[in-house]
């Protein structure tokens, strides 16, 4: 089939008002007799669920989770962007836009990164009215930081917790409505498939996680909005729950997944201690705008480091290289995501890094610290020469603004940041690829939408910090709304649709014949164990650099590595009440076929963009090459009985707002 973005003709300033005044509507008293089911309840599903059932439908929301509060989106923490322009710094509708196509290395849909842009300030506003406790300035207005990527203050923030905070004003949202009954909730309930009838996305099979219960659930569309798949990496800044199977089984039932090689490396996360662990923690971008990066200068300080015989605050600034600073002097320590990730793993693979493990590097206060508490002294009017009250006014102003990720920090590590500087290294975060969609958000399945970080649209070959939340938001708030109301328009007298149908008997019948024998085979190893090797395989040949040879190697690897789960998986209990290893086996399963899907893609994309690094495709410093002439497209994957037989579907990329360039931050 060929692909059909629906982007609205017109001037791109123009293209989404026009497409407001020309969609079609329901009425509220048709919305009425609509239901529409919501699959995840964070930033996006939530903002959706909540949106939708003012408007007047009837919703369905699932979550896995025991609570929507749960959902992972409360572990965001630096910011939300928004072109607001507060700072009076230079930042407008286009700059935001600008940067986003930029960061995301020009792989990104023009018209969908502009409407983001656009509805971004709509956000703020209405976090605001919720009651949101973005951080205020002295005098009582918003505040804005700056992220990667950017050269304005754009960032709105509640110290290191923003996304719990915007979560929450979701989440009151969804409570109040499923106060007066629009919102049936479905708490501990995960979807396992997709139900299509008549070439429509019409219901879902949930399996009710407390009882075991196979349920059936109709509706006259479905929305995903289930998040990434950045755990088929196994160690992951993600929560541990958080998995790809919502978007995988939608798109075996037809919507074509798209990109799926577009994953990012944050760069500032707290470094792998060891073959124990079962998460990553990440330490917000947020933090690159006061803390400075380097590495020793010398690789006998390094070592030294290393064995214990040194500490960093015995080097002094000539025997430190702020390797950001120096290759980077526009943006410094702020340039986006991949660039800091892999300058980061050069540092350390040329023997500089500065753990046990030779991976971290790190990130320094000090200078911060002694910044603030010089402005300090000087509106207090205190002795500017007392060294001892310039770091501690400093170090205060520090904790102010990211007391908690210092915590965070100190805890997990058992060292204290504001004296010694923090050890970062770069992990698995967010993915930028996801379920092909077109303007309206809709995937090739009609009726199936996805939304945030589920679907592709927004942020090319790699986010910059801060628009993940702002995506999330624009998606459930702001866009969809209005789009699954011009595919809705038609069904307004169609009824109530049975859970009877055929198609939702089929559907049913495979779920329980998955669990079924996943419970039934008689294997000597636990889902971890193969998660683990999954990761593993990930992340040496498909991370942070790939190249011909491992993503060959890969491939293969991760083929016979899924065969072999599924003849030696052990899934202890039944598939009666809680069984959180049954769980588990269904979601690697589907990780153990989009990793191959992952790799295949990477294999393919003969060039470096974005969070997308193939060590052939480089320029002589090192940077990502580009391959405009032949790979300005979005690589969209039809699913066809298994991975390796995946067609691809091209859906070019035009520019026509923002000069095509390689990509330059120095």
């Amino acid at each position: 089939m060929a692909l059909d973005s629906k982007i609205p003709e017109g001037s791109i300033s123009d293209k989404w008002t026009n497409y407001k005044d020309h969609i079609n509507l329901v009425n509220p008293a048709n919305k009425r007799n609509l239901d529409v089911i919501i699959v995840g309840t964070g930033l996006a599903g939530g903002s959706a669920a909540a949106t939708l059932a003012e408007l007047g439908y009837n919703v369905k929301a699932f979550c896995f989770q025991d609570s929507p509060r749960r959902a992972h989106s409360i572990a965001a923490q630096g910011g939300i962007n928004a072109a607001k322009n507060y700072q009076g710094d230079g930042d407008s509708t286009f700059r935001l836009f600008y940067d986003t196509v930029k960061g995301g290395d020009y792989r990104a849909r023009e018209a969908n990164v502009h409407r983001l842009a656009e509805v971004s300030g709509n956000i703020i506003d209405q976090c605001v009215a919720q009651g949101v406790p973005l951080a205020r300035e002295y005098g009582g207005l918003l505040d804005n930081r700056s992220f990667g990527g950017t050269l304005v203050s754009r960032t709105f923030y509640a110290k290191g917790q923003t996304g719990q905070q915007l979560l929450l004003g979701a989440y009151s949202a969804m409570n109040r409505q499923i106060g007066r009954g629009k919102i049936k909730m479905h708490n501990r309930h995960e979807m396992l498939d997709l139900v299509v009838v008549d070439g429509k996305a019409r219901g879902i099979i949930a399996r009710n996680l407390v009882t075991g219960e196979i349920e059936r659930h109709s509706a006259h569309a479905v929305v995903i909005a289930s998040g990434g798949y950045g755990n088929v990496f196994f160690l992951s800044t993600n929560a541990m729950g958080s998995n790809a199977t919502a978007a995988w089984k939608i798109h075996k039932k037809g919507a074509f997944f798209a990109n799926p090689c577009y994953t990012q490396i944050h760069p500032t996360c707290i470094p792998v201690s060891g073959d124990h662990q079962s998460k990553l923690t990440l330490m917000s971008e947020s933090l690159r705008n006061d803390g400075r990066i380097w590495v020793p200068a010398k690789l006998e300080d390094a070592k030294a480091i290393r064995e214990g015989k040194k500490k960093p605050t015995d080097l002094s600034e000539a025997e430190r290289d702020y390797y950001l600073e120096r290759r980077y002097p526009a943006f410094g320590n702020l340039v986006p995501r991949d660039v800091a990730s892999r300058a980061a793993k050069e540092r350390c693979d040329a023997g500089f890094g500065v753990n046990k493990t030779g991976e971290a590097v790190y990130l320094d206060f000090a200078a911060a610290i002694q910044r603030y508490g010089k402005e300090q002294v000087y509106v207090k009017g205190l002795d500017a020469n007392d060294a001892e009250l310039v770091i501690k006014l400093g170090t205060a102003v520090v904790a102010n603004k990211y007391g908690n990720l210092f915590q965070m920090y100190d805890k997990i590590v058992d060292e204290n940041p504001y004296k010694t500087p923090m050890m970062i290294y770069p992990a698995v975060h967010y993915t930028m690829g996801g379920t092909w969609v077109d303007y309206n958000l809709q995937t090739t399945i009609p009726g199936c939408f996805s939304i945030g970080e589920s679907n592709f649209s927004d942020h090319g070959a790699n986010r910059l910090g801060a628009s993940a939340l702002m995506q999330g938001l624009a998606d459930g708030y702001f866009v969809l709304p209005y789009t699954i109301g011009d595919y809705l328009a038609p069904d307004i007298k169609m009824g109530t649709i049975s859970t009877d149908l055929p198609e939702f008997i089929a559907a049913e019948k495979a779920v329980k014949d998955q669990i079924e024998k996943f419970i039934n085979n008689k294997g000597t190893h636990s889902v971890d164990y193969f998660h683990k090797k999954l990761g593993k395989i990930m992340w040496d040949k498909v991370g942070m650099a790939r190249n011909e040879k491992g993503l060959n190697e890969a491939i293969v690897e991760i083929a016979a590595l899924r065969e072999e789960f599924y003849k030696d998986v052990k899934v202890p209990g039944t598939d009666k009440g809680f069984n959180q290893e049954l769980e588990k086996a269904t979601r690697v399963a589907d990780f153990l076929e989009l990793g191959e899907l992952f790799a295949k893609d990477a294999l393919h994309r003969n060039e470096s963009c974005g969070g997308h690094f193939r060590e052939e495709y480089a320029t002589e410093e090192g940077e990502a090459q580009r391959d405009d002439e032949n790979f300005a497209y979005v690589a969209a994957w039809e699913y066809k009985g298994k991975p390796s037989d995946a067609v691809l579907h091209k859906e070019a990329l035009v520019f026509d707002n923002v000069k095509l360039v390689q990509r330059s931050y120095k």
